[in-house]
This record gives C-alpha cells, structure tokens and sequence, in this order.
C-alpha cells in the first residue's frame, strides 16, 4: 500500500503533468492564432490591391484616356533622295493601253487618250489638300503613261474630295492617297501599266504608283515619300514632291497614326486629316 506521502507525490506529478498539457496546449492555440491572424492580413492587403487594381480598370474602361500612349517621335531623313533615271531613253511619243477595271469604285472616270504620249518634258501639279498645298513634278521620262493618266484625273477633279489613307512612320515613310473609296480598295475604272525599271529606288521627295501583287494593277493611288522607304523596283516612280509638300508631308507623319486603323505592318490613318480640295496643272 503506498503512503500518504508517495500518494501526494503522485498527485503532484499528476498535476505538473496536467499544467504542462495545458500550457502546451495553450501555446499551440496561440501560434494557430498568429497563424490565422497573418493570413486574414495577407487575405484582406490582397483584396484591397485587387480592389483597387480593378477599381482603376473599370475606370479607365468607364472613362477612356483622352490621348493613346505616347509614340516615340518620328525621326525622318532630311536629305532628298536622287532621283532615279532610266539607262536608256524610251520612244518619242509612246502608246499606252488603260483596260477597264471591274470593281466596286465610289467614282469612276474615263480613260485617258493612249495614242502619242509623250515622254519627254515635266509637268507642274499642285495639289491643294486641307493640310496644306502639295507640289508636285511629273516627269514623262520617267513614266509617260502614268503621267498621262495622273492629268488626265486631275483634268476631270477625280481626286477632288478624295482622302489620303495611309500613313507610314517607320520603315515605310509615306503618304498613301487617291482612292475614292477611303480604304485601298478603289480606283479610276481602269488600270495602268507598269513603268519600272531596275534601277528604280525610292527616298524622301520620290511620288510613286501604288498597285497591288499582280502586274499592271495601278489605278489612282499612288504614295508620296518623305523619308525612308526600301523597297522593290515594283512601283512606278513618276515625279517629284517639291520642298513645300514634304513640309506638309512631315507635319502630318510627326502628327502620327491614329492607332485604331493600325494594321500589321504599323501603317494606318493618318491623324491629321489630308483630303484632297483641288488639284491645278501649272504648266
């Protein structure tokens, strides 16, 4: 039988043993409390970032920025680029075929005369646009049927009312116009032929056909180059842009590309709106 002082020992032991599971007990409660605690923290810190992240978003999405972002600033060559010259001069006059196109076109016009055209002699065309007048030299060297044709549009104001619809700023530095259709798909009714040659190249002041894959294609569109532009000898070069209309042609690329119309290749419409009001044959 074990004595009344082995039996308090006992209880003692019993005891200490009981408060060690309670504090252990209690101290496993509390480090589950930090634990919830930091977490609720974390919880809560991430709610209000994502709160506040998509806060900002419906607001911009409610209240759209009144400009798009900031586009680096076109840097454009300020030296012309020769003009290119053919090796061999062609017959004086030469004949020029101009086929009915088939198509849907917001206006049409006839086609010009393609007996005896000449191609000797430059022709001055001003284009009057609503960002300003535009120079231009024709050069029947060059491209005398292309030159025939350009005349024979501004002859009967086809490009009157007109809207140029491509804006290059960076690889392809022009100006692309005279579709009345406002989207790359029009034309004139007929087409022109081709009038490359090898050694053709294009730069800042070059005015050059616009066409598309297949040969022959051109029609009214054509581009106007201020600044680089390194491509095939596929496009008509038929003229020159005086110093007046590159400083137009500047003004409207350094005002940049409404980036809602930008395509893959980074053209588009231009901001500032250029839309033909006339066209004058000077001489």
């Amino acid at each position: 039988m074990p004595t009344n002082q082995q039996r308090r020992e006992a209880a003692k032991r019993k005891l200490e043993r009981q408060l060690a599971r309670r504090a252990e007990r209690a101290k496993r409660r509390k480090i589950v409390g930090v634990g919830v605690t930091v977490g609720a923290v974390v919880i809560v810190a991430g709610l209000v970032v994502f709160l506040a992240t998509r806060g900002g978003e419906d607001a911009a999405a409610d209240n759209p920025p009144t400009s798009s972002p900031e586009q680096p600033p076109v840097q454009i060559p300020s030296e012309r680029a020769p003009m290119p010259e053919r090796t061999e001069a062609l017959p004086n006059p030469v004949s020029c075929e101009y086929p009915e196109e088939e198509g849907q076109t917001a206006k049409t016009a006839e086609p010009p005369n393609g007996g005896d055209v000449p191609s000797a002699g430059t022709v001055n065309v001003t284009a009057q646009t609503t960002a300003g007048d535009i120079p231009l030299t024709l050069d029947r060297a060059l491209a005398p049927c292309t030159v025939n044709s350009f005349l024979n549009l501004v002859k009967q104001d086809f490009y009157t009312g007109t809207e140029c619809h491509r804006l290059g700023t960076r690889g392809l530095q022009m100006l692309q116009c005279g579709d009345p259709n406002g989207d790359g798909s029009g034309g004139p009714g007929y087409t022109i032929p081709d009038e490359n040659f090898p050694e053709l190249s294009y730069g800042r002041g070059i005015l050059a056909m616009a066409k598309t894959q297949a040969p022959n294609s051109g029609g009214s569109q054509f581009f106007m180059v201020y600044g680089d532009a390194q491509l095939p000898p596929e496009y008509t070069v038929f003229g020159s842009i005086g110093d007046q209309g590159l400083e137009v042609l500047d003004k409207v690329a350094k005002d940049g590309i409404d980036q809602s119309t930008a395509g893959q290749d980074g053209t588009g419409k231009p901001k500032t709106q250029v839309k033909f009001t006339g066209a004058t044959i000077n001489s």
